[in-house]
This record gives structure tokens, sequence and C-alpha cells, in this order.
């Protein structure tokens, strides 16, 4: 069966003598776990250089046996390449544990197109809010993703009950395994739980949204029409998070856990935290400490550390490496 599901779901009989018709300078390999991508890196070695580009990291925790027969593995696929281009510091770290030197790597942001998400949708954005219901100055927190285990919604959504803030949303944009639990868990919640704050709460219902998939070309409107994004994910196997670039350069204040590989690079006091996957009291801390912050000011340090992050950065490391060799 073909695909990118599985390793042998990319077979290219004839990849070998088409890359040696076109005669490259370099070749750029994304990603290692496919038939035809492996072949090329053990075929190629030593003739013309191989560059590799990926976004793996080693936040997730695994047993030790795990970590061992990943360590030899990996260790020998990457004793094929001759350029690494990281995409952030936790990937640069996971090239490093497998055996790349300092002078084999090289820095190429992971990016998005800044501009398309940073483009002035405003009157769309207003209505946007307008169909769900959203006041002006109230707050609108964002996930955006499938709902699924690896994402972590559950986490948010238990936080955000936790909070008792008044004149702030939580909206979910996805569908997944967990999109039922969800719902039912927002409409068991026990409103009455604390009778100091069962009035204030019974709106809270009223708070939490949910919308469907929303096509790309839709996106930037979703992200300009939120304060603050947050991206829960536990893992295993959550790379980058590029949601988040896209998020920061629509200008909005961020949140991020510990298992997306771009928390180390893209967040800091100025524009949002990092909390623990696997801890709704961190998560809530973060989300108080961000929701009394000027919101606003947040954004802008977003669309001002995002604005290096970018195509022409990324392409720029791949033409003077070339330059270079």
């Amino acid at each position: 069966e073909q695909g990118s599901h599985h390793f042998m779901g990319m077979k290219n009989p004839s990849i070998i003598s088409k890359i040696n018709n076109f005669n490259p300078d370099a070749i750029l390999v994304y990603g290692w776990a496919y038939y035809s991508h492996l072949k090329v890196l053990r075929h190629f070695k030593g003739k013309i250089p191989i560059w590799f580009r990926g976004d793996s990291h080693l936040l997730d925790s695994k047993p030790l046996w795990k970590k061992l027969a990943r360590k030899a593995l990996l260790t020998w696929v990457y004793s094929y390449i001759d350029k690494a281009f990281y995409v952030g510091k936790a990937n640069k770290d996971y090239f490093e544990e497998f055996g790349l030197k300092e002078n084999q790597l090289v820095f190429a942001p992971h990016a998005v197109d800044n501009e398309r998400f940073s483009e002035d949708r405003n009157d769309e954005v207003d209505l946007f809010r307008q169909n769900l219901k959203i006041g002006i100055g109230e707050i609108v927190i964002l996930f955006a993703g499938k709902l699924e285990r690896k994402k972590n919604p559950e986490l948010l959504l238990q936080a955000f009950l936790g909070l008792k803030m008044d004149m702030v949303h939580l909206l979910f944009v996805g569908n997944g395994e967990l999109e039922e639990s969800l719902k039912g868990a927002v409409e068991s919640f026990d409103y009455a739980q604390d009778d100091t704050n069962s009035e204030k709460d019974s709106s809270i219902k009223n708070r939490i949204h949910f919308m469907d998939f929303q096509n790309q070309s839709y996106m930037p409107i979703v992200y300009q029409a939120c304060d603050l994004f947050c991206l829960p994910s536990r893992g295993p196997n959550e790379t980058w998070g590029l949601a988040v670039n896209e998020a920061m350069a629509a200008g909005k204040a961020i949140l991020i856990s510990d298992k997306v590989g771009c928390g180390e690079d893209l967040a800091n006091e100025s524009n949002g935290f990092i909390f623990n996957g696997f801890d709704s009291v961190s998560l809530q801390k973060c989300l108080r400490k961000v929701l009394n912050s000027d919101l606003n000011l947040m954004g802008q340090s977003s669309k001002q550390i995002i604005s290096n992050w970018d195509f022409k950065h990324q392409v720029s490391a791949f033409i003077k490496t070339l330059y270079a060799s």
C-alpha cells in the first residue's frame, strides 16, 4: 500500500537514476523513515553532498531499552548525512545526540507564510466574533488542531473550567476522537459546585465554543479573532508545532507545553510561557499570568520574534551552505 504512513509506502524504483540524470550539487532529504529516502542517503553518500532536514527532538520520555535501540539506529542513519538543517534548539540537541558535529549543523528556521497570517482581516474577524457572541473586550483562548490524545485538549479544558474568570472564552477548532468526550465534559460540568461562584459560572457553557476543522485559507481569521493561542500537547511525537508560528504571525500571545519542539525558541516571558504538558495546575497558573497581562503587548512581541522565522531566512541558509561547499 502506497502512502506516507509506513516505511514501504514510498518506494520509487527509478529514484537513483532520476537523481543521477538531474546531476545536482547537493541532495536535500526530508526525513529518513521511508524506503526511498533511506535508499538515497545510502547510495549517494560520498558521491554527492547529502543534506537532511527534520524536526524531531528528545522531549518525549522513553524507556531505557527504547532509548538504546533508537540511539543505535539513528546514529547509523545519520552517519550518511553531510549536513543537517536544524529547525530550532531542541532539534539541534537531537541531531547532536545521534552523532552529528557542530560543523555539520546549520540553522534554517521552521517557517510559515507570515504575511498571510498577519494580513489585515479585521472586518471578517469582527463578524467571526459576533457569530460566536463574543463581546467587545472579551478574551478568546484558542486551541486549533486535531482533538486527539497527543494534542491534549482535555488539559486545556480542565484548566479553563477551573479559572472562574468572567469575560474569557475558550474556542476549540478541529475534529477528532476526543470531540464527543470534550463536549460531554462541558455539558456535565457541575456549574454550582462552588455556591459562591455558581451564578458567575452558570454562563461558562456559553463561553466554550466548538468549530469543525477549518480550511487553511480561513485560519488567519481564526487566529486573528483570538487573543491567546494554547498548544497543550503531551505527545509522544509532537514535533515543532507550526500552529504556534501561525498564531505568532497573527500577533497573538502563546502558551506551549514542554513537549512541543518550538517552546525554547519561540516562547519567552514577553510573549508567553511554557507549562508542564501533564499538569493542569501548571497550565492554569500560566493562563492566569497571561490573562492578567497586556495581551496586545504580548502579541506585538510574538510578531516581532516570529519575523525572523520566515521562508527568506530558511532558504538563505540553504543557499549559503551551497555556495560554501
